[in-house]
């Protein structure tokens, strides 16, 4: 049996598995399919013995497809973990980790929202819609696992606010939602590009205090009832 920890492709056929020099090999006899979805079981069989982590790559991103391991050591770590999680030390751990994430979560959107409106910078005339719009973006951008740049850790709060901005402006002002782009490499980002400067020009008429016009794209969004937050916005 084999005794190493390794990554995974799926192989060619059922029951086979590709080794990241390219090698095929059977799945071993007596071993199963533990499912992805479950992260400390997961990590509790990995620390037990041999398995092989499946993992299939799309673009830059890594996706776990479960881990094979010997069928025994899957059950006896089911074993332990579910004795562990039926103790009422356990319970209150979660408790207070669910407590520990909700008040980390509420300080996120409220600096967020700060750093939101800190970019609007709109003139004080109109500072019940930067309030407004600082909010609708904060509540669709922050959510744990939306997807949206506001959720990324890679640059700073204060470009996540803008380019969560330029993005609800985008698809909240524009007719970027229903444009048939051509697949050319590079269109898209030039149409984003283009879209980004028009609604930059748009923020810079309330930066400057200038009246709301009546067919203003950014007024019209704001008078209709905010929308339920998608579960992704690019």
């Amino acid at each position: 049996m084999p005794t190493e920890t390794r990554i995974v492709s799926p192989g060619p056929r059922d029951m086979t598995v590709r080794t990241e020099d390219g090698k095929i090999l059977p799945i071993p006899p007596g071993w199963d399919l533990l499912p992805p979805g479950d992260a400390g079981l997961t990590r509790r069989v990995k620390a037990s013995g041999p398995t092989w982590t499946v993992e299939v790559v799309r673009g830059r991103k890594r996706f776990s497809r479960g881990v094979w391991a010997p069928a025994d050591q899957i059950a006896r770590c089911r074993r332990a973990i579910e004795r562990t999680r039926a103790t009422p030390e356990h319970h209150r751990r979660l408790e207070a980790d669910r407590a520990r994430r909700a008040r980390a979560q509420d300080d996120y959107v409220v600096e967020f929202t700060r750093h939101v409106l800190a970019f609007l910078d709109f003139h004080a005339d109109h500072a019940a819609l930067a309030q407004d719009l600082a909010e609708r973006v904060a509540a669709h951008a922050t959510p744990v696992g939306s997807g949206t740049v506001a959720r990324t850790e890679r640059i700073p709060v204060a470009e996540r606010a803008e380019a969560a901005v330029i993005a609800w402006l985008r698809h909240q002002t524009t007719a970027y939602d229903h444009m048939q782009i051509p697949r050319v490499k590079g269109m898209r980002r030039e149409v984003r590009r283009k879209l980004a400067q028009r609604s930059r020009e748009i923020l810079q008429r309330y930066r400057r205090g200038e009246p709301t016009s009546p067919d203003c794209p950014l007024a019209a969004a704001l008078a209709t009832p905010p929308a339920k937050p998608r579960e992704r916005l690019p």
